[in-house]
């Protein structure tokens, strides 16, 4: 069975980006995809150092002191597919989501590309404006990863201020539905 997992950056674990990513799930879980949800928040990733020992060892594993990023790491070589879902902090993704690409980007490629391949879909919670450049970053991550991205009938956005606001924006629910979709029908195809 393949799995897909998803990331909540966001610092509040049953927020608006967890609400998001659970209704991609669902759908691919619906389809016969083991589905798993990571939270980021609780336990801080700490930034890329830039200190090259990745590239140095090639064990697929970031030499910081582990913070839980090479539990991680593990986590999206062993899935097909691969969500990260970010709330939107001043036009980009939160520090936490931004430690998570930094790190596993340069582990994978100091290891031949560990992501090659897999689906990749970013999802963002956006009060109100920036979120087509958090949606942008998370993109960008995916793409030097050599990622495949399946889109949706929209740009995978859901509009919310407080927890659970989320749930009153339907477009934003049946954008992440389509997604859902989307990424089991690639999936099927790349694993047929």
């Amino acid at each position: 069975m393949l799995k897909i997992t998803a990331f909540n950056g966001s610092s509040r674990k049953d927020g608006n980006t967890a609400i998001l990513l659970n209704t991609a799930l669902a759908e691919l879980a619906q389809r016969g995809f083991a589905t798993e949800l990571v939270q980021l928040a609780g336990r801080p990733l700490r930034g890329c150092t830039g200190c090259g020992g990745c590239f140095k060892n090639k064990d697929k594993r970031c030499v910081l002191p582990d913070d839980g990023l090479n539990g991680y790491i593990e986590k999206m070589t062993g899935s097909a597919g691969i969500l990260i879902g970010s709330p939107t902090y001043f036009a980009d993704v939160s520090s936490e989501t931004k430690a998570l690409i930094d790190r596993s980007g340069f582990v994978s490629m100091a290891n031949g590309g560990l992501f090659k391949r897999k689906a990749g879909a970013a999802v963002i919670a956006v009060r109100r404006g920036g979120a087509v450049h958090a949606f942008d970053t998370i993109n960008h991550f995916f793409t030097i990863s050599q990622m495949i991205i399946p889109g949706s009938n929209y740009w995978n956005v859901g509009i919310g201020r407080n927890p659970g606001d989320v749930e009153k924006d339907e477009e934003g629910l049946a954008t992440m539905r389509v997604l859902g979709e989307n990424m089991a029908w690639l999936l099927s195809k790349l694993h047929a």
